[in-house]
């Protein structure tokens, strides 16, 4: 099943580390499966209050994206990023079944 890594960035200053960063993410990636799907871009609001961009990165599987985010391959990149940005990263699954429906969830709850 399918994990992503999520990634909100706001107060983004952009300057030579985050070059870096930018050059050597892809690399980090590869090994693991990992593939962007969105890469800084604002989202457009309907809830709530967001003013910075967005990252979705698809690897596949959650023990992928783990071992994508704890790499030594990676590990250096986390401080170009964070001394730089407000960062908010996190790990998610993905539904197991495509196409999936809200009511499974009634299922698997056991309502």
């Amino acid at each position: 099943m399918s994990a992503y890594a999520i990634g909100l960035l706001e107060d983004l200053q952009f300057g030579p580390d985050i070059v870096t960063y930018l050059q050597r993410i892809d690399a980090t990636l590869a090994p693991y499966g990992g593939e962007f799907l969105v890469h800084g871009t604002r989202p457009e609001l309907r809830e709530g209050t967001f003013g910075g961009d967005c990252v979705v990165i698809r690897f596949p599987s959650m023990e992928q994206a783990r071992a994508w985010y704890d790499s030594d391959a990676y590990a250096p990149l986390i401080p170009l990023r964070t001394q730089h940005s407000r960062s908010t990263v996190f790990l998610l699954e993905g539904v197991k079944e495509v196409p999936y429906r809200a009511v499974g969830l009634l299922q698997k709850l056991g309502v």
